[in-house]
């Protein structure tokens, strides 16, 4: 066992705080820092009559403290130690300590930016880097240098970088002093114990579990990702498990959404002799003694938001632990003597697990974030000192969204409307939804709205999926019969816990609106109005003759599941999506009508002209449209199409397809190689590239397009000519000169040159009509010449050459040679510079 505690620092920890005004405090899961640190600084001259102020990551947490403290000092929560959490306080005007969760924190500064009568903030559990807590201490930075230079701050945490955030907490002596405790953690066994091939989570866990309580003492806490794998996990056990063990063994379950007996109950010791087994989710990770525990079985995993960008919200997602989380976990088996921890997982897997989990603030929604920061004047983010500056991109996404919601002006700068969505305890989305719920005299309906999606799903699933649509889930929670018909739950099974949280939660939410809970003022019907509020940019439209396939306002696909009662819905305001791009899945969502949308975006639907190429029909459509970006709400025929429009949009056409899209007869083959020709050798002359025409299209080509619907409505003279206007007048007199489309030769016959290659333009001619052509043509006045494919009478090249004078010398007579014989009807004279030319088999005489 190490030696001491965070005890023996204390003295160190005083010292700092007296000499500086921060500090940060590194110390192992159970060396006390969370409840004895607080205590032990109310006797310090520094902080006067001032509270001390803690931060805890979760309510249960900051209770459980609370409660500690008090115990320890014989008196009651609300007295000297009391806590505030939402829904939940319990403190006094005698209470000198406050624990409290992260975003009453973010409150306390919004309503008073001095921290006026606190002595001391202190970050507990820092580590696991909340963006809640991460945007506290930037705040609390901020007023300690403004405003509060003898306001103390304190970091603590069990496995973060002292260093680092000793960095951050600067000030003009240097990066803060940093306290290590050794702890007082008794040592851990490990051990792995890998799944078999297939094996499911929860019959991994029962199987393991088997193994601890015949070979260990004590009690066992097991991490598991979330509530559904708790859930499945007891369920198992109940049936197998706990009937073979001899000692009596309870199950308690422990998740964030339960209720306080519930999770009392998980983290009481067990009844004299009776072994007791919590199947917990990562709650149980820091700043909880579980007492009784020997045992951990980690599952290696955990469920954290992320947050997904392309459909803005924020998802839970099954991720592997950090080594830092591990850790944490397993040292819950040796607070009170030495302990056991299984891992499920083989040991050279260790090596891959990230050292630390990512914060939040580079994973999550920024939208709650970007609130703040317009509601504590704070425009540019970058002015706060932060562990992990938030991403720009991302709170400028944050921010227009908050701009749909009005929560905010163009300028960033918070609306009065925004300042009452501040004051309620959910995310912005939600926030918005209730207040013009309220508005309409739907205020409690926007409660039970929020509280639903506020939580995880109250239906279950069963053999199939559960119905998308959120009335039922409303009807369930305002007590409405018809929505228990086991037709319309389609085989899902009703959580009773789940019910019974999102009612308190719903009626807390209707008490914080100022309304009277009146369930039978709830009208279900509006429930796509108020999601839609809440979720503008997921407003859905059926996509035609495709049943449960939907697009979103975004441009991204959704569909409900099969046999859903909500497919043919034509809108839906979709409240929750799973899966993945191009086809999302809807989980939660209701119906919406036109009209509803028409008046509640009005400000936002665009009528547009919709002018595009339409593929199938190989011409310009032309339509008149109403759309709320990537939906149609109206569409008919467009008939006064300016020409400006009609040359914009089959210019787009061309520049996106190529010039393979317009008519290419001989002329614009011609007249586009001829230049090419002149510009390879002349820059001066223009680039008749496809990647230069595209470019330049505006120019030389709008100009055809002012009447016509189809491309093959083009003629190749005209499009020829539209080439030839890009030269200027002294070009287009020359260009028959330096680069003509024929040559004339000795036989009279006019060839054309083949200007393919621009390097070496090709002129194709029978031998026998060059007879008496003693030097090879040449092109651009005099400075090319031109490549001569001499052709036998069948036209076959029989020599390729720049040279004619030398083949006259040196190979006409080897060609002679070989093909008079073949060709005998056809002139081979002796000397073919006097001979007389011809194309004809027989030459003329006189």
């Amino acid at each position: 066992m190490n030696s001491g505690s965070v005890d023996d620092v204390l003295p160190a920890l005083h010292s700092a705080l007296r000499a500086r005004n921060v500090a940060v405090l590194e110390a192992p899961p159970g060396a006390g820092k969370t409840t004895r640190v607080p205590s032990s600084l109310l006797n310090e001259p520094w902080r006067g009559d001032g509270r001390i102020v803690m931060l805890e990551p979760r309510r249960l947490a900051a209770r459980s403290a609370a409660q500690y403290m008090s115990r320890m000092r014989g008196e009651s929560v609300g007295e000297t130690v009391g806590y505030r959490v939402r829904g939940d306080t319990r403190v006094s005007s005698r209470t000198r300590i406050e624990v409290v969760t992260e975003g009453v924190l973010t409150r306390m500064l919004a309503s008073d930016p001095t921290l006026d009568g606190i002595a001391a903030v202190i970050f507990d559990e820092f580590h696991e880097r909340s963006l809640a807590a991460d945007f506290g201490l930037a705040l609390t930075l901020q007023t300690q240098s403004l405003l509060r230079s003898d306001l103390r701050v304190l970091v603590m945490s069990a496995t973060l970088d002292g260093d680092a955030v000793a960095a951050l907490l600067a000030d003009a002596h240097g990066p803060a002093p940093v306290i290590r405790s050794e702890g007082r953690l008794f040592p851990v066994h490990t051990e792995y114990r890998a799944p078999r091939a297939q094996e499911r989570l929860e019959s991994h866990v029962s199987r393991v579990l088997r193994e601890v309580l015949t070979s260990h003492d004590g009690d066992v806490l097991v991490f598991l990702p979330g509530a559904g794998e708790i859930r499945r996990t007891a369920a198992l056990l109940a049936s197998t498990l706990l009937h073979d063990d001899v000692t009596p063994v309870t199950v308690h379950e422990l998740y964030g959404l339960m209720s306080l007996s519930a999770q009392a109950a998980a983290i009481a010791p067990a009844p004299p002799g009776a072994r007791k087994i919590v199947l917990a989710t990562s709650i149980a990770e820091t700043s909880l003694t579980i007492e009784g525990v020997r045992v951990v079985v980690d599952s290696g995993r955990a469920r954290l938001p992320r947050y997904d960008v392309r459909v803005g919200l924020s998802r839970l997602t099954t991720v592997r632990v950090s080594r830092a989380a591990a850790d944490q976990r397993r040292g819950r088996a040796g607070r009170v003597a030495p302990g056991h921890c299984y891992r499920l997982w083989d040991a050279h897997e260790d090596a891959m697990l990230p050292p630390r989990t990512r914060p939040e603030m580079l994973e999550a929604d920024l939208t709650p974030l970007a609130l703040e920061l317009a509601d504590a004047g704070i425009a540019d983010a970058s002015t706060l000192r932060w562990l992990d500056a938030p991403s720009e991109s991302a709170l400028a996404q944050a921010r227009s969204l908050l701009l749909l919601l009005r929560a905010i002006e163009s300028d960033a700068r918070i609306t009065a409307h925004g300042r009452e969505m501040v004051a309620l305890p959910v995310h912005p989305r939600l926030a918005h939804m209730m207040l013009v719920a309220r508005a309409r005299s739907q205020g409690v309906l926007g409660a039970i709205i929020a509280a639903l999606l506020e939580e995880r799903d109250l239906l279950r699933h069963g053999s199939r999926s559960a119905p998308s649509d959120l009335r039922l889930r409303v009807e369930l929670v305002s007590g409405a019969s018809e929505a228990a018909r086991a037709h319309e739950l389609q085989g899902a099974t009703v959580d009773g816990d789940g019910l019974r949280r999102v009612g308190e939660i719903a009626r807390e939410l209707a008490t914080r609106l100022n309304v009277p809970w009146i369930k039978s003022s709830v009208d279900v019907e509006q429930c796509g109005a108020l999601v839609a509020l809440a979720f503008p940019d997921r407003i859905a439209q059926q996509r035609a003759d495709q049943g449960a396939r939907y697009r979103l306002r975004n441009g991204s696909g959704a569909s409900l599941p099969p046999h859903d009662a909500l497919i043919g819905a034509p809108w839906l305001a979709v409240a929750e999506l799973d899966g993945a791009a191009p086809e999302y899945r809807v989980l939660r969502a209701a119906p919406i009508d036109e009209a509803t949308i028409r008046d509640d975006a009005a400000s936002q639907l665009e009528e547009t002209r919709d002018i595009r190429w339409d593929e199938s029909a190989g011409r310009l459509m032309a339509r008149r449209q109403t759309v709320l970006d990537a939906l149609v709400l109206d569409d008919a025929p467009l008939r006064d199409v300016t020409t400006l429009e009609r040359q914009t949009a089959l210019l787009r056409v061309v520049q996106r397809r190529g010039l393979a899209l317009l008519p290419s007869g001989p002329s614009v083959v011609s007249v586009r190689a001829r230049i090419r020709f002149l510009h390879t050798h002349d820059t001066s002359w223009p680039d008749m590239s496809e990647q230069s025409l595209l470019a330049d299209a505006a120019q030389w080509l709008a100009p055809l397009l002012e009447a016509i619907s189809r491309f093959d409505e083009l003629t190749d003279h005209a499009l020829a000519q539209a080439l030839l206007q890009q030269l200027t007048w002294s070009q287009r007199s020359a260009l028959d000169q330096l680069a003509p489309t024929h040559l004339e030769v000795p036989s009279g016959s006019r060839i054309a040159i083949d200007y393919t290659d621009p390097q070496s333009p090709v002129l194709a001619v029978k031998l026998q009509e060059v007879f008496g052509l003693t030097r090879t043509p040449l092109l651009l006045d005099g400075r090319v010449p031109l490549t001569l494919h001499l052709l036998s009478p069948a036209r076959r090249p029989v020599q390729v050459t720049r040279d004619l004078a030398g083949f006259w010398r040196d190979g006409y007579f080897a060609v002679r040679k070989e093909l008079r014989g073949r060709y005998p009807r056809h002139p081979w004279p002796d000397d073919p510079l006097t001979a007389i030319p011809t194309k004809r088999t027989k030459p003329r005489t006189g």
